[in-house]
């Protein structure tokens, strides 16, 4: 699933776009192999023995509940994550038949940090996690791919208009609310 281009603002682009690390879906995929097995081997084990029939049946409907509950759904929730980075916002989007999302305008952030376990370092990905000026609780993008790379770019994309001094008190270039529009 692709972000759309008619989500943007007018100037705005996409800087990064990402799924969450194909980690985040390895236990489902081996629960899918490993329920394909099983069956396989139940279907062989009951026709050798002459059991063959509703048995086989019941395995096979069996293991369709396990691949759908286990190993669809899953899926789906991964294909249906997205995280994109534009050049004014940070974009998150998920959702099956629900959607839900959450957009934050990077003059907004003010704290960017990432967490790796050892698992993550082993798979090359990691927690990405983003405070902004709000009462809301921080962001936490799970599994991201590389993280370190995007975290830097993200802080790249944040200190792009930065004049170096504290908070001054002034709005972004191009912020509606500036008065040197």
């Amino acid at each position: 699933m692709a972000f759309s281009a008619k989500h943007l603002a007018r100037g705005e682009q996409i800087d990064l776009e990402m799924r969450t690390h194909i980690k985040a879906i390895s236990f489902p995929l081996l629960i899918a192999v490993v329920t394909v097995v099983i069956a396989l081997a139940g279907s062989i084990w009951f026709s050798e023995k002459g059991w063959s029939g509703w048995l086989t049946l019941a395995l096979w409907i069996l293991a369709v509940i396990v691949l759908c509950a286990f190993v669809l759904l899953p899926v789906l929730r991964w294909l249906t994550t997205i995280y994109v980075i534009t050049n004014r916002r940070l974009i998150t989007r998920r959702g099956i038949v629900n959607k839900s999302g959450r957009d934050i305008p990077l003059y907004r952030i003010n704290d960017v940090s990432y967490e790796k376990s050892l698992l993550d370092r082993i798979f090359g990905c990691g927690t990405l996690v983003i405070h902004d000026a709000t009462e809301q609780a921080g962001v936490r993008l799970h599994d991201v791919p590389h993280v370190e790379e995007v975290q830097v770019r993200l802080n790249e994309l944040l200190f792009q208009h930065d004049d170096g001094g504290d908070d001054d008190g002034t709005f972004p270039p191009g912020d509606p609310r500036s008065p040197h529009r």
